[in-house]
């Protein structure tokens, strides 16, 4: 697969509940982590969950993996997309 998900986020108001929620529905692995709970899938995606205490308070984000971050925010933008986030390393690489 040429760009797959490497990683997810689900945005919640009460991330304990929503954490248990997920645990108990799939069985995965969820870790309460400072102002995140981390999430195991068990298939090599991981993610994580958070209460951000503003809105939105219930979001879902996907996270793909592309070779280049500016030529896949030109496509997307010529597609009728918008940059929201403009491109952001962190220590695992770049995101947008």
């Amino acid at each position: 697969m040429p760009n797959p998900i490497v990683h997810f986020e689900v945005g919640c108001k009460d991330r304990a509940k929503t954490s248990r929620f997920y645990r108990t529905l799939f069985d995965w692995n969820v870790d309460e982590q400072g102002f995140a709970s981390t999430v195991d899938t068990g298939s090599g995606i991981g993610g994580h969950i958070t209460a951000l205490g503003h809105e939105p308070e219930h979001y879902t984000l996907f996270y793909v993996e592309v070779a280049d971050i500016a030529a896949a925010l030109k496509k997307a933008e010529s597609l009728g997309g918008k940059t929201v986030v403009p491109p952001v390393r962190i220590p695992t690489g770049t995101f947008a």
